[in-house]
């Protein structure tokens, strides 16, 4: 069985390992800062808001959306979408993540080239993550080398989009530490707080290309053998 096989177990499950520990990190962390309130009182809609507005980005809409930490930015509808716990807070976790994804809207208006090709590898990504699986598992089963080639070589997509990511979000981190400060929604020790929530977030990137990292090693090393 695939997700028992022993060298599954050695090579790509301390991936996984780490992944968890990220997220968990990432979670205490929102939830640890989430207790302090930015003096400024704004949430993470206004102080979003502003940023955009500081940089005649008006046409970029806010919307709240459900689900725990499930903020992003829509390039292709150009908005902005924060969870409940960021939407309507004035904690320092809210204002943090709120300008992260501000950060990505800023990115996107100013052609930002490791955001642009991060999106045109969506539409492959988004294919391969899965059939990626499949067409390895199938491969070995059939003992066909040609299927668990094109299993691999999809998967290193999932790689690359790991890999891309990472300078994405980096970037739009430091832009967010810079502006919260300059545009006047957090003071210099706030700031120093909300980073925190900022850097634990980043953790989860990077286990997440460790994990695809090793699951594709695994790839080629069951494939050889």
């Amino acid at each position: 069985m695939f997700f028992i096989d022993p060298l599954w177990l050695i090579i790509a499950a301390p991936g996984l390992i780490l992944a968890m520990i990220a997220s968990y990190i990432t979670k205490s962390t929102f939830h640890k800062y989430a207790e302090y309130s930015a003096s400024s009182g704004m949430t993470g809609a206004q102080a979003a808001r502003r940023l955009l507005d500081q940089r005649g980005m008006s046409d970029v809409r806010i919307e709240p959306v459900q689900g725990f930490l499930s903020d992003h930015y829509d390039p292709r509808s150009r908005t902005l979408r924060l969870s409940p716990n960021v939407y309507s807070s004035n904690s320092l976790s809210a204002i943090g993540v709120a300008c992260h994804e501000a950060g990505h809207a800023i990115q996107h208006a100013e052609n930002f080239a490791p955001l642009a090709l991060r999106s045109a590898l969506v539409p492959i990504t988004s294919f391969s993550t899965n059939a990626a699986y499949f067409i390895f598992i199938a491969g070995m089963f059939a003992e066909s080398a040609g299927l668990m080639h094109l299993g691999i070589i999809l998967f290193s997509f999932v790689v690359l989009f790991s890999l891309v990511t990472l300078p994405v979000e980096w970037d739009a981190s430091a832009r967010a530490k810079r502006l919260m400060v300059s545009a006047g929604i957090v003071s210099s020790r706030e700031q120093e707080h909300a980073s925190k929530v900022l850097n634990a977030a980043f953790l989860t990137y990077v286990a997440a290309l460790l994990t695809a990292l090793l699951q594709l090693l695994y790839f080629i090393l069951r494939a050889r053998r």
